[in-house]
């Protein structure tokens, strides 16, 4: 594993639709799940009837946003292995009011956690400024109307869906195999329209990979940075931290940090996570040394 790796060479500033980050440096990405069934935190955010407590949900916006988020993933439909898929019009019930509401009473960039071409399509008007798409657009839909919307982009890698990707996944090299894959969804969406500049990237830990590829992944991951294209990473709170600290989903926060850590240094310049606030104090010392290294 190479830490410290050579700062990355893609442009230093991204627009997220007016609200730009200077990629140079981390920033942490808030978790608001909108679902009943989120593997660490599915249901914190619905009523009792099953709808949204939108009073639950500023609330948990608000703490994150004072504590540094830059950046807020909405998304009303669990990716936890096993998961089952929402009908589309569920999940639009869900996000929709959420992602107004967070339009209305906060300066943050909101990112839609979906693979739902009909969702997608309603983003840009609501104040959207990222989709981030765990199927990285090959949903039936989604890469058309995501080149529709104009909105920036993240695509993850996993293989499978979320029902079967942690049936026994295998790679002949999984860092070049997911390489592979997020250039051939890079080229996707070159030639459906989406700008390059408007393109992150994530390597998806835990969505159809073994703990041996989640840790190999970690620590070959400034390997990514040969495709130019920022890397967002998502580790906070998943199975990988409990196996190796033997903790619950909720106890794991300091174990998802050092992991974090180890990725930024490793290139990542998003960082996903439900811990905002002991994320970004984590960050800022990170963001200290790439500073130095950027000269």
């Amino acid at each position: 594993m190479t830490l410290h790796s050579s700062p990355v060479s893609h442009s230093r500033h991204f627009d997220f639709v007016g609200k730009t980050l200077d990629l140079s440096r981390s920033h942490v990405m808030g978790i608001l799940n909108i679902t009943p069934d989120s593997f660490s935190d599915g249901g914190e955010l619905m009523s009792g009837e099953g709808g949204v407590e939108l009073s639950s949900v500023l609330k948990r916006a608000e703490i994150m946003v004072s504590s540094g988020a830059a950046i807020l993933d909405i998304g009303g439909e669990s990716t936890r292995p096993g998961a089952l898929e929402v009908s589309s019009q569920e999940e639009i019930n869900r996000v929709m009011p959420v992602i107004e509401a967070i339009s209305r009473n906060f300066d943050v960039i909101i990112s839609a956690d979906t693979s739902n071409p009909e969702l997608i399509g309603l983003c840009k008007d609501a104040g959207v400024g990222l989709i981030n798409d765990v199927r990285a657009l090959t949903r039936e839909g989604a890469l058309h109307a995501a080149a529709k919307s104009g909105l920036p982009v993240c695509l993850m890698h996993m293989r499978g869906t979320p029902v079967d990707m942690q049936d026994d996944p295998v790679y002949r090299d999984v860092v070049p195999d997911i390489a592979t894959f997020l250039e051939s969804r890079v080229n996707a969406c070159t030639d459906a329209g989406i700008e390059r500049n408007k393109i992150l990237l994530d390597p998806g830990f835990g969505f159809g990979k073994t703990q041996e590829h989640n840790l190999e992944l970690l620590g070959r991951l400034g390997e990514l940075q040969q495709l130019e294209l920022p890397l967002l990473i998502g580790i906070s709170r998943k199975r990988m931290i409990g196996l190796i600290t033997g903790r619950r989903e909720k106890e794991r926060v300091t174990g998802s940090i050092a992991a974090a850590v180890i990725g930024v240094m490793n290139g990542a310049r998003i960082v996903r996570t439900h811990d905002v606030a002991e994320t970004v104090d984590a960050l800022k010392v990170c963001n200290e040394v790439l500073k130095l290294e950027l000269g």
